[in-house]
């Protein structure tokens, strides 16, 4: 693990810091309350805002240590920073509601046309977050244990992917979470995220680690591997607790404290 001279860590959320769309669950409150004491990290999720609230932020004390942490929610279309006790938001890339429409239309025209089909739904499958919509195969309210069963390999995600982009050339089309995918303005992927990282903290691609765990061609994490950061690849939020010990580990060896 490449960490020397890292000025920020950046994670995924669903499947990377939780499973798809649950609360962080410990020790992981615990890790990234050190982690925050020691380094800045950024979370750059396919979620909400209000997602990324509910499930890390809340889980985590209040203090000093949000200065520390950087919020990019919907794959970095939105940015959001903390001072003065509150998160302040320093950019917004809005879809135009004709694109909104277009993308539920386009999917929906797409599902027909696939090599599988969707037996069951539990709530929502279409998600306006503003500055993305997400479509969630199963529904925003799926069980978690059958979610990650569902696309498992991401070939059925591949496939209605490959679909939608016939359909969506002038959109970003990534798939995200275990059964979702993630649709966005052109050009506002995650390495547009780690892009305004860099430029809100005067530094260059080299000093950011990234954790993700959807790192595979047409995942909403690839952009940032094919940007050149520096990714560790993980399956499940037990590995990314593994990374983040072997960090802490790392700066208590640096700090000559084992």
């Amino acid at each position: 693990m490449v960490i020397q001279n890292k000025k920020i860590i950046v994670f995924d959320l669903d499947g990377t810091l939780a499973e798809s769309r649950c609360e962080i669950k410990s020790p992981m409150p615990e890790l990234l309350k050190k982690l925050l004491k020691i380094y800045k990290a950024g979370i750059l999720s396919g979620g909400s805002f209000d997602q990324i609230i509910s499930n890390v932020i809340n889980k985590l004390d209040n203090d000093s240590s949000f200065n520390n942490l950087i919020l990019l929610p919907t794959c970095g279309s939105s940015f959001h920073s903390f001072n003065n006790n509150a998160w302040h938001q320093l950019y917004s890339v809005q879809l135009s509601e004709k694109d909104k429409l277009n993308i539920i239309e386009a999917i929906t025209e797409c599902l027909g046309k696939v090599s599988f089909s969707i037996d069951k739904v539990w709530g929502e499958q279409f998600q306006d977050k503003g500055t993305q919509i997400t479509f969630s195969a199963l529904g925003d309210k799926s069980p978690t244990e059958i979610k990650k069963n569902w696309d498992i390999d991401f070939k059925k995600r591949s496939e209605l992917r490959e679909a939608a982009l016939l359909l969506l050339p002038n959109l970003e089309v990534k798939m995200g979470g275990t059964t979702s995918l993630d649709i966005t303005n052109k050009g506002i992927d995650k390495a547009f995220g780690i892009k305004k990282i860099e430029e809100h903290l005067n530094i260059n691609k080299d000093q950011i680690l990234f954790v993700g765990d959807a790192l595979i061609p047409g995942g909403n994490d690839y952009a940032v591997k094919e940007y050149g950061v520096d990714c560790i690849s993980v399956n499940n939020p037990d590995d990314t607790i593994k990374v983040i010990r072997t960090i802490l580990l790392a700066e208590e060896i640096k700090n000559g404290n084992v």
